[in-house]
């Protein structure tokens, strides 16, 4: 009888270990579907492209196609070009976003213009592409409404000339157009968390407007500021569909030479070309995206 009980309590802490494990390791069941879908989309293609970037089309390990990248005076160009763009856009979009989430800040928290800017910021954070491109050519190209008014009153002006809408200037003011409602929405819970009371300490202290935005709101508000300036950077120097619609002829940007590369119309496909100048490209945004992180780890410590 002693052994028969002996066995059944071993068994009940078979059971009890077992079950215990089970809900120790449950919590990370819901996380799989997620898991697979980053492997398939995100760590599969970038493992695709960094290990593509140094083999040759028999897929042999050849440095040739990287050292042609590297030594290329037009490859160079390209990717200063993106850097050049991704860093005047997002100067802009952060400086003009910040101050429009500070000044909707300011209103009334439920309030029905802070309602429509959250809205209108959400969809024209996702306006790109062909229909961004149509808009700004159906506005400032050669037939566009702008351009022909001023053709017809203002010929010598700036707008009566649309030929910078295909260039540099044209993309950096594009982009501009999805990067100030990015910022906005990224920016905004920040301005939210400056607690009024120590505006209110500031006074009580003595200080003015400008004493509190020196001593107090700038410092506080400059981690993630970075950080919003950061992700913008990668938003637009990852950008595609916009300025494949916009420019049509030329690879002014990397993201166009890698188009290129994968689907030239002469014949020349290269799919080697394309990941080594990817992998350029994944350079850059993990070094951004990694500054990005170290920023918003700092932040979070006061923002909750």
């Amino acid at each position: 009888m002693t052994d028969v009980i002996q066995d059944t309590g071993a068994g009940s802490a078979l059971r009890g270990a077992g079950l215990r494990a089970w809900r120790k390791y449950s919590a990370y069941v819901g996380v799989l579907p997620f898991m697979i879908l980053v492997s398939i989309f995100l760590l599969w293609p970038t493992f695709s492209v960094v290990s593509g970037a140094f083999q040759n089309a028999a897929g042999k390990f050849d440095l040739s196609t990287l050292k042609s990248v590297l030594s290329s005076a037009s490859h160079r160009a390209a990717f200063e070009h993106s850097i050049q763009i991704s860093a005047i856009t997002a100067i802009a979009g952060s400086v003009v976003g910040a101050l429009f989430a500070w000044a909707v800040s300011t209103g009334k928290s439920g309030g029905a213009l802070r309602r429509i800017c959250l809205s209108a910021s959400g969809v024209l954070a996702q306006f790109g592409g062909v229909m961004l491109t149509f808009a700004y050519l159906a506005t400032f190209g050669f037939n566009g409404l702008v351009t022909s008014f001023f053709i017809k009153h203002w010929s010598h002006s700036f707008f009566a000339h649309p030929t910078w809408l295909y260039g540099i200037t044209g993309l950096c003011i594009v982009y501009s157009f999805f990067q100030i409602p990015l910022m906005f929405l990224v920016f905004l819970p920040t301005v939210d968390n400056l607690k009024p009371q120590w505006r209110e300490a500031s006074d009580g202290l003595g200080g003015g407007t400008f004493e509190y935005w020196r001593r107090i709101g700038i410092p506080v508000l400059t981690p993630s500021f970075l950080g919003a300036f950061l992700l913008l950077f990668a938003n637009s120097f990852s950008a595609y569909a916009t300025a494949a619609s916009l420019v049509s002829q030329g690879s002014i940007i990397t993201p166009l030479e890698i188009s290129g590369a994968l689907s030239s119309e002469t014949g020349a496909n290269n799919p080697a070309l394309a990941k080594s100048l990817s992998l350029a490209m994944v350079v850059v945004v993990v070094i951004v995206m990694a500054l990005y992180t170290l920023l918003r780890r700092r932040v979070s410590k006061w923002e909750q």
